[in-house]
Order: structure tokens, then sequence, then C-alpha cells
């Protein structure tokens, strides 16, 4: 009986012991938490640093994988560009590549492949020379550079290219020092000359296929190698004065009175026509291939009998005279003053200052 008396008892003390503590904790869930701090004009800079603390914690890891992404991709492209610009070394300077893909690549990376004083001779230059060479070869000629006879062909096409490029390095040099340029006018008109006459077809897309057909070459690629005549040109006319002093006095002679025949055989350089009075011997018309765009272009300008000043063709000069117009044909004479070579010039230049060339290159045949 006291056994369960005591039981009992126990029993009621827990219950009222619970009941208090469920009495304080609804009390305590209606009061204000004590924890949550009063939001004034003063407090806002406190509760705004105190909510990015919080959250700086979650943005500085994000921020460092950021970093560590860029850094990886960095190096990625790093690595990349190192092996790509290695594979392109070794095709250029051991293998002699001269594919489309490595010209392109020469045309974005100044590989140089020699060295003229303290300028470099870009690669690109040389791949220029050399592609026009294997293409007109290839498509033109029906070369095949994979046979022994095809292989000899391109190692001289090597070397005249290389030795092209180089010597235009010498030239332009020289027209530094005589401060000569050609404008894009001087070309333009040399290339509407062309058109004019037909000797690269008639019309814009034509005279675009010609060029691509024979030489890969596009329109700005002509006018490029065109730019680099005219220059090598102007140079030796500024160079080469006994030749413009042979002209001018045979130009004084013909404005004396003296006939047209006995200053061509005085003068002329052209061996087979001196002797006949300067006669062409041929019948000329504007699309004449036989003679220069200027020959052309200054006899159709003259009267018969007439003759003309000293024209410069390009590498040489040329006094003409028109001796028959019958329609869009023309008879007509010439006196010929042939430039130098411009190696007279630029070899003594590679004498005391050689190129250092950075390929290998097979030597000239015995001749």
């Amino acid at each position: 009986m006291k056994r369960v008396f005591r039981r009992a008892k126990r029993t009621a003390v827990n219950a009222r012991t619970k009941g208090e503590e469920y009495a304080q904790a609804k009390r305590t869930e209606n009061d204000p938490p004590k924890s949550v701090p009063k939001i004034s004009s003063t407090a806002i800079p406190e509760h705004r640093e105190e909510v990015l603390s919080s959250a700086r914690k979650f943005i500085y890891p994000l921020q460092h994988s950021k970093h560590k992404i860029v850094l990886i991709s960095v190096s990625i492209v790093v690595g990349a560009l190192l092996v790509f610009l290695t594979y392109a070394t070794i095709s250029l300077y051991r293998l002699g590549a001269n594919s489309n893909f490595m010209y392109k690549v020469t045309q974005i990376v100044p590989f140089p492949i020699a060295r003229v004083g303290s300028e470099f001779v870009a690669y690109e230059n040389y791949l220029f020379e050399l592609r026009r060479y294997m293409h007109y070869y290839e498509t033109q000629q029906k070369l095949d550079f994979d046979s022994e006879s095809g292989q000899q062909q391109l190692e001289e096409f090597e070397r005249r290219a290389l030795d092209r490029v180089i010597t235009l390095s010498y030239v332009k040099r020289l027209a530094k020092e005589k401060d000569i340029t050609v404008s894009s006018q001087e070309v333009d008109e040399q290339v509407q000359l062309l058109k004019d006459q037909n000797r690269l077809g008639n019309g814009d897309q034509v005279f675009e296929d010609v060029l691509q057909d024979y030489f890969g070459w596009s329109a700005a690629d002509f006018k490029r190698y065109l730019s680099q005549e005219i220059l090598t040109q102007k140079v030796v006319a500024a160079m080469d004065t006994e030749t413009q002093d042979r002209a001018n006095a045979a130009y004084a002679e013909l404005q004396a009175g003296t006939p047209f025949e006995q200053v061509a055989a005085k003068y002329s350089d052209d061996l087979a026509s001196k002797n006949n009075g300067g006669q062409f011997g041929f019948d000329i018309t504007k699309t004449s291939r036989d003679v220069t765009p200027q020959a052309t272009d200054t006899l159709f300008g003259l009267q018969p009998g007439q003759y003309s000043t000293v024209i410069n063709t390009g590498y040489s000069l040329e006094i003409f005279k028109l001796i028959e117009k019958k329609g869009d044909i023309v008879k007509g004479a010439h006196i010929l003053f042939n430039f130098k070579d411009p190696s007279v010039y630029t070899n003594d230049m590679k004498e005391k200052q050689p190129a250092r060339v950075y390929i290998p290159t097979a030597p000239a045949p015995a001749q």
C-alpha cells in the first residue's frame, strides 16, 4: 500500500514539473527576442557590415576558384602556343615547309629568313616569291615537284626567291638613302595601263582570274609585287646617271636636227634595230605584248614623223618615233638606253655587309 502511494506521489510531482516547464516555454515564446537589435539610421552601417561579413566566407572561396580557373586557362593557352611555335619553327627552318598553311602562319608571326645589317628579312616575303614560281609551274607547266627534275627546279626557285628578297632589302636601303618612295597612285596608274591594253584581261574580274590562275595572286598581291618593281626601277634610274646622260645627249641631237636614224645608230642599245633606223620591224597594236606598255601608250599618242621625249619604261629609257599609223595599227622606231642591272649597286653592299641567312640553301649547280 505504501509503495502504491509513493508511486502516485512521484507521478504528481512529475506532472507539476512538466506543467511549469510548459508554462515557462509559452511565456518565453511570447516575449520579444532579446538578441534582435533595433535598426536605426545609425545602426544601418553596422548591420550591413555584419551581413556582409557573414557572406564573405562564401564569396572568398568562389573568387579563389575563379582565379585558379583563369591561371589554368592561361597556362593551357601559353603551353599550346609554345607547342605551335615550336612546330612552326621546325617546319620552316629545318623542313623548309612552303604550304599555304605555313604561308598564312608567316603572315601572322614575323619569322625572319635573313638579316641584313640591323634589319630582318621576313620569311613571308620569301614564301610570297617562292609560291608564285611554284604556282605557275604547277598549273601552267604541269611540273611535278615530287619528281627528281621537279626537286631540282624547286631548289632553283628557292635560290631565286631568296636572292630576290635579300636584294630587295638592299634596294630598300638605297631608296631610303635617296629618299625614294612609291605611291599607291603610281601603282594604280600602272595597273590601269595594263588593263587598258588588255595585257591581263580587260575587266576587273578577268584581271583577277588571270592573276589567280597564273600566279595564285589576288589584286592586292599583284600591286605589292608591282610596287617592289617600281621602287627598284626608280632606285636604278636615280643611281645610273651615265645612262641618263646618254639619253639626254641623244635627245639633244634630235632637237638639233640630226636624223632619227643616225641618232639610233649612234646611241641605241637595241642591236637588232639600231642599224635599221631603230624600227621595231613589226606592227604594233594597243594589245601588243612585244613592246612595253609605255611604248604602246607613247606611240599611239604621236603623229606620223613625230618623236617623243625620253621615256622611262622601267628598266630602260627610250625615245620613240611614229612612222606610220593605220587605224589601230602603228609602225614605230625607238632608241633604247638600257639601265645597269640593279646588282651593280647591290652587289657592292652585299660584299661589305653580307646577309645572314637562317635557312639551309642548296648550292648553285656548276656552270
